[in-house]
């Protein structure tokens, strides 16, 4: 199971708690990447793109858009003469 399938089967209130804990260590993150303590430069961009990821299944919710855009309905080949 990928993480965004994990974050699309996470209630709302759970996904705003993730939010919080994964902006709080971002913050965490930028100061020990200030200080030179950060190990592990990789994990900037990890905890980035799970906020991302959280706000996306949070704005899908809000707006009623579906899991999997990507599937579209096969339409008639009939274009503009």
């Amino acid at each position: 199971m990928n993480r965004a399938q994990i974050y699309h089967n996470m209630t709302t209130a759970e996904l705003n708690e993730k939010y919080t804990s994964l902006k709080s260590e971002l913050l965490n993150l930028r100061f020990q990447h200030t200080s030179g303590q950060v190990q592990n430069t990789d994990q900037l961009r990890v905890v980035r793109n799970d906020i991302a990821r959280v706000l996306t299944v949070l704005k899908e919710r809000e707006t009623g858009a579906k899991k999997n855009p990507g599937k579209k309905k096969q339409t008639t080949a009939g274009g503009k003469k």
